[in-house]
């Protein structure tokens, strides 16, 4: 029996890196948005208001929140591509019409990577047989562009969306799970850190970085957000 293959699942990660952390986090801090809402609006605890009325705003706002950001992802992950498109046509053309000009601009690139003067032009003067190739790493260096082929638009909104539920509905397991008491804060609070922290190490595990510091970094920017919502509910409320 073949076992999971790690490095591949490692892989997937690292390719929607940026989806699942900015999903999964905006998904938390929203719900519980909700949860420590309430809870500041109500001096005698979140249970006053009743477990219900956490549900349904919560989970009508995860679940529209969610689509919204699905959607602005991948609306700007096609706007992206668009503006790649139309720079990389002007790049070509420029290619086409000035090609000598073109390869001392891209010597210069390349010089300013590291490579000496003389390899750098013949590197320039190899890789300008091959027009595509070039105007896609002449934008990849000098704009920090993405070709479109390497990402699917459809795809990233997706994880977007799945990474805002999954995470953003781990504070509303409490009222979801039991009935709403003045416990229910506290076990909504425990569980929000504990998804900020579980997605703070899946970010240290992809990207290779410290742990412990991916962990405090994206537990540090919940919790700020978290007693924002408190305090506003608090204010407004109280």
């Amino acid at each position: 029996m073949d076992k999971p293959d790690r490095s591949s699942a490692l892989d997937g990660i690292q390719d929607f890196l940026k989806q699942i952390v900015y999903g999964g986090n905006d998904g938390i801090v929203t719900t519980f948005a909700i949860v420590a809402g309430f809870a500041g609006a109500q001096s005698d605890g979140v249970a006053q208001i009743g477990g219900l009325a956490v549900l349904v705003f919560g989970l009508a706002n995860l679940f529209a929140d969610a689509v919204s950001m699905g959607l602005g992802e991948f609306l700007s992950a096609r706007s992206q591509h668009q503006m790649y498109r139309a720079r990389r046509a002007t790049r070509l053309s420029r290619i086409e019409g000035a090609p000598d000009a073109e390869i001392d601009r891209f010597t210069e690139i390349l010089r300013d990577r590291g490579l000496a003067e003389a390899s750098a032009r013949q590197a320039a003067e190899a890789i300008s047989s091959s027009p595509p190739v070039m105007a896609d790493m002449m934008l990849s260096h000098s704009k920090g562009g993405t070709a479109p082929e390497s990402e699917d638009s459809a795809l990233n909104g997706l994880v977007t969306f799945a990474a805002f539920v999954a995470f953003g509905v781990v504070p509303l397991l409490p009222y979801l799970l039991r009935e709403a008491d003045e416990l229910s804060l506290v076990l909504s609070l425990s569980a929000t850190l504990a998804a900020l922290a579980a997605l703070g190490l899946l970010r240290g595990i992809a990207t290779g970085e410290n742990r412990r510091r991916a962990v405090a970094e994206t537990l540090g920017v919940g919790s700020i957000c978290a007693a924002v919502a408190f305090v506003v509910g608090w204010l407004v409320g109280g």
